[in-house]
């Protein structure tokens, strides 16, 4: 059984994806960041870092945080969504990391700073918009000739699936990115990805 830890962010939506793709049981620990409960002396045993997502593995006794090493993780412990083969597992792990370095901490400035930050900055706006966008089209470019990012699904679709699922949130349109809006559709319509999207209820 793994435990969740978890609240609705692009991250933390990642794992439970992982989770629902590879049919492993979990239980749901709502950790709401809003209410800073990742602070609390409990979650900061579990990552000292206080962020979400983390998991408990009571197989292995283990603790995993960071959601790209979750997505590892339980990439090897069922043998899912990471190859073998050592040029196609860095592929996936290349990746991976783009999402972790520059999807994520980007679109999130993005976030931040369009829908949340007191003031509204255009500067700082207009430069996380246009580093949004220019991603998008590495992203469009990388799939112009593949379904999914690596030719085969994976933990690198997981883990920058939500982060483009935010789109309209951010008030941008996928329609001059084709290839990465039929992409983004192709995995919405997977049942594994929408259960995992709705966690935690």
């Amino acid at each position: 059984m793994i435990d969740l830890y978890t609240f609705t962010t692009p991250n933390g939506r990642k794992v439970s994806i992982m989770l629902e793709e590879v049919g492993l049981p979990y239980n749901v620990h709502k950790i709401d960041i809003t209410k800073g409960e990742q602070f609390t002396p409990e979650f900061v045993a579990i990552n000292p870092n206080s962020k979400i997502p983390a998991i408990i593995d009571s197989d292995t006794g283990m603790t995993v945080f960071e959601s790209g090493a979750i997505l590892i993780y339980l990439a090897e412990k069922t043998g899912q969504f990471l190859p073998t083969e050592q040029k196609s597992r860095f592929q996936v792990i290349e990746w991976l990391m783009f999402q972790m370095a520059s999807v994520g901490p980007m679109f999130g400035q993005l976030n931040h700073f369009k829908r949340f930050a007191p003031e509204k900055i255009p500067y700082a706006i207009e430069r996380y918009e246009k580093e949004t966008l220019r991603l998008y089209g590495v992203l469009d470019k990388q799939l112009s000739d593949k379904e999914f990012i690596c030719g085969d699904y994976s933990i690198a679709d997981i883990a920058t699936y939500p982060w483009v699922a935010v789109y309209e949130f951010q008030g941008l349109t996928l329609d001059n990115h084709p290839n990465l809006k039929r992409w983004f559709e192709t995995i919405q319509q997977r049942e594994a990805v929408q259960r995992g999207m709705a966690v935690p209820a």
